[in-house]
């Protein structure tokens, strides 16, 4: 039998905090900026981000950050598959309420992004944004939770 001898393994740490974000009426709002400075703030080399988004009617997604079309294009799809026109029975915040329920459920809540070298691994023309689905903007809390070296 042979036996493999590896280095030790950095330690693993862990690091949570809360970031609040102000969104515009139904549309996108990219934090990629804020979550990479909060990365960097914590000396975060390689391991795995989780973003949770505390709300029931604003989502996260990652999407397409080069062409302006792509975020309005996807507000718009949304809209076709949520319409505020639809006799819904939960209208209690109004005709956008039930609509912004669908949509966040139809895009979810949490994301899971690899961390490479201190960043967010996305792509080249990837970005995380929070979807504000009502007519409003809200102030919207976001938890981030890292775990790695």
């Amino acid at each position: 039998m042979t036996q493999v001898t590896r280095p030790a393994a950095a330690p693993l740490h862990q690091s949570t905090t809360r970031l609040d974000v102000s969104t515009r009426p139904r549309g996108l709002t990219d934090v990629t900026a804020a979550v990479d400075r909060w990365l960097a703030s914590i000396a975060a080399d390689d391991g795995l981000l989780t973003l949770f988004l505390r709300h029931t009617s604003a989502s996260l997604t990652i999407q397409e950050n080069a062409s302006p079309e792509v975020l309005p294009d996807l507000v718009d799809a949304l809209d076709r598959l949520a319409p505020r026109g639809h006799p819904w029975r939960h209208d209690l915040e109004g005709d956008d309420d039930m609509p912004a329920h669908i949509k966040t459920t139809l895009t979810g809540v949490s994301l899971a992004v690899p961390v490479i070298g201190g960043r967010m691994d996305l792509g080249t023309w990837q970005a995380v944004y929070v979807m504000e689905h009502r007519d409003t903007g809200h102030r919207r809390s976001l938890t981030l939770h890292y775990l790695g070296t």
